[in-house]
């Protein structure tokens, strides 16, 4: 869903606005943040339901943000004019900070923003990741793709942490490596799972020196004559993200319960997409890796658990 930064007429800032108006305007902005939020069709917002509401909808607020700027990153067009999208919803942001609201997210994410203490630099952080994605994408080795999977999802974990809550004398020096870790382990699933689609971009986010390492390029990840290259260097990449996910498992104790259902939810997804990888023995081109129903519900269910005190 590719929104336009452009406002509606209803929606600019709060300058000269009442408190009455200020307030107005900021539920009319969680409300097109939820809908936004709702038309993505992703199951982020079951997982959201295990948080109160005020949580809940920052959430949202902060989910409709990456939508959005994930939608210039990727809609269509050349690549200059996409450039200068995304810039100028760079710049909407820098001015939302400042107060000035430019499009209908803007005074809920800012809300948000001030509310649970998210530092500016994360959502800035996501779009240095999203203009990575503008052009032709290759890896030189491991630490710039960690550099990359850091602005993309770790920064969106530390913030989503700022929301969630953490337990009575947890400090952030406590819970942001864990949280790092977890986007990092995220990142490297979904760049597993989406290898053939972000080829077709021209997207290669598997480090060159590895895949020379390998000598298993791009172009040969569809051989037969290369499959045991592939399956190789696959379960190197496996075993890397797995590595990550065991370092964010020591997040679940830091946060409040509500924080470790949702926590729960979302990891446990992720590893069941990795597992589900090596199920169809790393064949990531023939279908989309997706959850079967049945698994998506049994996470589901055990963050449901956690939140009632249950597990």
């Amino acid at each position: 869903m590719t929104e336009s930064c452009a406002a509606p007429v209803w929606f600019s800032d709060f300058s000269g606005a009442s408190a009455a108006q200020a307030s107005f305007q900021v539920r009319q902005s969680f409300r097109y943040c939820r809908a936004v939020t709702a038309a993505a069709g992703s199951s982020f917002p079951l997982a959201f339901r295990l948080l109160p509401a005020a949580k809940r909808s920052a959430m949202e607020a902060l989910y409709a943000y990456m939508r959005i700027s994930d939608d210039l990153a990727d809609q269509p067009g050349e690549l200059e004019q996409r450039r200068q999208k995304l810039a100028a919803w760079r710049a909407s942001l820098t001015a939302a900070i400042a107060g000035h609201f430019t499009h209908p997210i803007h005074a809920a994410l800012i809300d948000t923003v001030h509310r649970f203490t998210i530092p500016p630099q994360y959502l800035y952080d996501t779009l240095d990741g999203m203009e990575t994605d503008l052009g032709p994408v290759r890896m030189a080795n491991f630490p710039e793709l960690y550099r990359y999977c850091y602005r993309v999802a770790s920064a969106v974990g530390l913030a989503c942490v700022r929301i969630w809550g953490t337990r009575r004398g947890v400090t952030a020096a406590d819970v942001e490596p864990p949280a790092e870790a977890a986007g990092i382990a995220f990142q490297l699933t979904n760049i597993l799972r989406d290898l053939g689609d972000d080829l077709s971009r021209d997207r290669v986010y598997l480090p060159a020196d590895e895949l020379d390492h390998f000598a298993c390029g791009p172009e040969r990840w569809r051989d037969p004559s290369c499959a045991n290259r592939f399956r190789a260097l696959m379960q190197f990449q496996v075993a890397r993200a797995r590595a990550y996910y065991r370092r964010s498992q020591a997040l679940l104790p830091l946060l409040t319960t509500d924080g470790r259902a949702i926590f729960h939810v979302m990891a446990g997804a992720y590893r069941r997409l990795l597992d589900e990888i090596e199920r169809r023995h790393y064949d990531v081109f023939t279908h989309r890796v997706r959850l079967p129903a049945w698994r998506k519900a049994a996470v589901y269910l055990a963050g449901c658990c956690i939140k009632s005190g249950l597990w």
